[in-house]
């Protein structure tokens, strides 16, 4: 399976799972797009399968419904960042550019978010104040830790009462 067909694939999971598809016939419309823009990309090209998929292998790890925000949000951009330097005057590069950025604007939560983990990386944790307010942040930080994993477990706990497995 090439690049560009994983392309679709992904984003036909993007589209379905965010309720953009309608009908089917705008994916088919966005399908012929697509493979007009695997023509514009040359992505019959032999090298394309090398080292497998780009995307496809790191959406499955993503499970829960605001864990894949975040990552289809950066995925979105990415596809945008391809078109940024394509030709505009094509129509199939205009209909799939107008979707991601539908697309993108719904997900803009999970821009954010992935902004925060962007930003966190930034950190440099060997600046004798980041370190401070670091410590000072610890009981708080442990303290959400607490409430989430309290939290998994209650919702757990009461799924087993509740089943009759």
């Amino acid at each position: 399976m090439t690049f560009q067909t994983y392309s679709l694939f992904v984003l036909s999971i993007i589209m379905i799972y965010f309720g953009h598809v309608e009908n089917r016939l705008n994916l088919l419309q966005l399908q012929d797009d697509i493979d007009k823009l695997k023509a514009d990309f040359n992505s019959s090209n032999s090298d394309v399968g090398d080292g497998g998929p780009i995307f496809t292998e790191r959406l499955s790890s993503w499970t829960e419904r605001n864990e894949k925000r975040i990552i289809l949000s950066q995925i979105i951009s990415m596809y945008l960042k391809i078109l940024e330097n394509t030709d505009k005057s094509k129509a199939h590069v205009r209909n799939i550019s107008e979707e991601l950025h539908t697309l993108k604007e719904s997900l803009s939560d999970g821009s954010k978010k992935m902004e925060d983990l962007k930003d966190l990386t930034k950190l440099q944790m060997n600046d004798l104040k980041i370190q401070r307010k670091a410590v000072n942040e610890l009981f708080s930080v442990l303290q959400k830790l607490g409430d989430t994993s309290s939290s998994h477990k209650r919702k757990r706990s009461q799924f087993q009462r509740q089943c009759k497995c």
